[in-house]
């Protein structure tokens, strides 16, 4: 059986070009020993990404040029010499960008039997989904009552980070860009804030108008002129939950860090950056709780879906163009 998989072909400065992004086939050998074979239903793409294709580690290791890419997907396993999953069984595992993936069973997971969408699992149930609920609880330490403010509040993370803070009976702005995200965001109750055509002084002023009693909580998907506008409207002993800084992820040099960072001991405020993996052990207190709630409709998410294997680098480019509402997918066909 043959599986079509990406490559990175050079690690790219600034945005990457789509030329950087190689499709090409393999013939898979026979399955050894604990490994499972499947035939993937949907890829995710996801900001992070793109710090795994700077050559250096991080918090995880880099993409290998000419080998092919990872990413979190959702498909049915079709061949299994593993005893814990059979044929036909629906899992998730991080053999993305690629329509056939042939894995160890360790490394695959099977689908919780919820009444919910299977690509869930890749957004509001999935590495989104807790990464909103991880900085939003563990990290920011969110309380009822909080003045909350959330960046790219209508993407995967930060759309279900203001509902949960909603749901806490917090006072929650978000910030986004396009009309219809801001529209979005005002349906479920959020104070929208956009960014477009203001700089750092001009955001701030609309943040303090959308909430007069400063900010408790920030939760940060994006950097720049948000963090600097956030940083001038904390209340005493704010918290920041940090996810990441988006609107640096393509910059080919190092930019300058907020002007008032001194915010931070002035106000006796908090800032820590997180990564979701390091809190993964906490996933069943997270499904327990987000889990029935998105079964029951209570809690909106959109999804933004490309068809096709061959649209994945299209859609991955298009997280840095505000291409997104919600959570990106790719639909492979089954």
């Amino acid at each position: 059986m043959q599986s079509h998989f990406y490559t990175l072909t050079d690690y790219p400065q600034g945005l990457p070009d789509r030329s950087l992004f190689k499709l090409e086939t393999q013939t898979l050998p026979e399955l050894a020993d604990g490994e499972v074979r499947i035939r993937n239903r949907w890829l995710s793409v996801d900001p992070y990404m793109r710090g795994r294709m700077n050559g250096v580690r991080t918090y995880v290791d880099p993409f290998e040029l000419g080998q092919p890419m990872e990413g979190g997907a959702i498909g049915e396993v079709i061949e299994s010499n593993d005893a814990s999953l059979k044929v036909g069984d629906r899992v998730s595992h991080m053999g993305g960008w690629r329509d056939i993936a042939q894995l160890p069973a360790q490394g695959v997971t099977p689908l919780p039997d919820l009444d919910v969408p299977e690509q869930a699992y890749l957004g509001v149930l999935g590495m989104p989904g807790m990464t909103a609920w991880t900085g939003l609880n563990l990290i920011a330490e969110c309380k009822p009552g909080d003045n909350v403010l959330v960046s790219a509040a209508s993407g995967a993370v930060g759309s279900l980070a203001v509902q949960l803070a909603k749901a806490k009976g917090c006072h929650v702005v978000g910030i986004a860009g396009a009309a219809h995200k801001l529209a979005w965001l005002e349906s479920l109750g959020v104070e929208p804030v956009s960014y477009r055509d203001r700089n750092a002084h001009e955001l701030s002023d609309a943040i303090k108008l959308a909430s007069p009693n400063g900010i408790d909580v920030y939760y940060e998907n994006v950097g720049g002129i948000c963090l600097e506008a956030a940083l001038s409207q904390l209340n005493e002993g704010a918290r920041i939950a940090v996810c990441g800084m988006i609107d640096g992820y393509n910059d080919a040099e190092p930019t300058p860090g907020p002007s008032n960072l001194s915010q931070l001991v002035t106000r006796k405020a908090k800032m820590q950056g997180f990564i979701v993996a390091d809190h993964w052990s906490s996933y069943p207190y997270f499904l327990n709780e987000v889990a029935p709630q998105v079964a029951a409709g209570k809690l909106a998410y959109k999804e933004t879906v490309k068809e096709g294997l061959e649209s994945t680098p299209e859609a991955f480019l298009a997280l840095f163009e505000g291409g997104n509402t919600g959570k990106m997918l790719v639909k492979l066909d089954s």
